[in-house]
């Protein structure tokens, strides 16, 4: 956002006012429909300190202000909406009366202001545009798709299905997770309680005896002398780093596409967010297509709900593909994310006009990989669990014994 300068007269006298807009023409309309009086003059400024501060403190305090809708009341309200529309019940009546029945603050509270903004007039897409945050993309995604091709109920239907599908999936990932996090867990106590306690015992034998340290025994007392002399301070950074690294990635695309991109190069990580991206934006693709939305049309609508950037900006060139007349396939090997079977696989749908039936099947195949990846998980963090254990273990028993050993060996020298 940018900030600009508007110059108004009211009652015979000039006054500037700052407001915030994404460019000159937004800016001028802003300052119409709020301000009152003659609007003289709208130029770009450089943003006061006291106004950068003031909208840094709003946005953080707004960020963690933000919370998601809990899945499992989602999926329900959901559901409910999708059988109170196809039983004739208006959108905002039906809104309101999920909103006045759920336990769910965030819901309820969402589903009141869209309500009252259908209510002026906005159609419910436009409404829970201003819910990203706390509805998700593919809600926005699946809504859209029922207001272009009328069906609003079944896209309802369809979106209910799919997010149990996604809470299947986190459960099972969940799961697949708890033995690893809770020996780590485990793992960090220890260490925590070793170097705090038992540590500082060996470190005044050591300065006694005035013994040549190894590097392991080093390290441990250093980081004895850290957690001891400033652990508040370091949860205290700690804190302030996530609050800070959180606003920096919800607030500038720059970072935030730096960021996705760091996730996509990570081990392990990197299979899980592409494949659970490409699963979801063929199901809502496919959707689409069967529902008669012209291709390009429908690419802009599933690559719209992605949250990764970077394998959202790489699907955006499919849609230039597209428009200028290209072949479906051929956009989608451009990318590079896409392989050979699957590309083979679309050029047969595009060649026998059942495009949406074989792109159903590479979402079948991408939700079979991203299962399979699940249900691997455990197995394939075994190995960097044990190497972290065996590490925190050898650092200890060297850091510990090393001395140990050397003055023993120092006292049989002597006698």
């Amino acid at each position: 956002m940018k900030y600009f300068l508007v110059t108004v007269l009211t009652k015979g006298k000039k006054e500037k006012i700052g407001l915030y807009a994404e460019d000159k023409k937004e800016a001028n309309s802003y300052a119409k429909l709020k301000l009152s009086g003659i609007i003289i003059k709208v130029e770009e400024a450089a943003e006061p300190l006291e106004d950068k501060f003031k909208r840094i403190k709003n946005d953080l305090l707004k960020n963690i202000k933000k919370r998601k809708i809990k899945p499992d009341a989602l999926i329900a309200a959901i559901r409910q909406l999708a059988v109170m529309t196809n039983a004739g019940i208006s959108i905002h009546d039906s809104l309101s009366e999920i909103a006045n029945a759920t336990t769910d603050e965030a819901l309820e509270t969402v589903f009141s202001k869209v309500a009252d903004d259908i209510n002026s007039g906005h159609s419910l897409s436009s409404a829970m545009e201003n819910f990203r945050f706390e509805v998700g993309n593919l809600v926005i995604a699946m809504i859209q798709l029922g207001e272009k091709t009328g069906n609003l109920d079944e896209a309802l239907y369809s979106l209910a299905d799919m997010l149990e599908e996604i809470r299947a999936n986190v459960i099972k990932f969940k799961k697949a997770m708890a033995y690893p996090r809770n020996v780590m867990i485990a793992m960090a106590i220890a260490f925590t309680i070793l170097i705090s306690y038992v540590v500082p015992q060996f470190k005044a034998i050591f300065e006694e005896l005035h013994a040549q340290l190894p590097l392991p025994t080093i390290i441990l007392l250093k980081l004895e002398y850290l957690f001891n002399n400033f652990g508040p301070y370091l949860l205290a950074g700690i804190a302030i780093f996530y609050f800070v690294f959180n606003y920096m990635i919800t607030n500038y695309e720059d970072i935030r596409y730096k960021w996705h991109q760091l996730l996509l190069r990570t081990y392990l990580i990197k299979n899980i967010i592409k494949f659970s991206t490409l699963s979801r934006f063929t199901l809502v693709f496919s959707e689409l297509i069967r529902a008669g939305i012209p291709i390009a049309e429908a690419l802009d609508t599933a690559i719209d709900m992605i949250d990764n950037l970077p394998l959202k900006r790489k699907l955006q060139s499919v849609i230039l593909t597209v428009e200028k007349g290209g072949a479906l396939n051929k956009g989608l090997e451009e990318t590079g994310l896409f392989e050979n079977m699957i590309l083979q696989m679309v050029r047969a749908g595009e060649d026998s006009g059942t495009l949406d039936t074989m792109i159903q099947k590479v979402a079948e195949y991408y939700k079979m990989r991203f299962d399979a990846i699940i249900d691997g998980l455990s197995e394939a963090i075994e190995p960097i669990m044990l190497l972290i254990i065996a590490s925190m273990v050898i650092l200890l028993a060297l850091g510990i014994f090393l001395p140990m050993w050397d003055m023993g060996n120092a006292v049989q020298g002597r006698q």
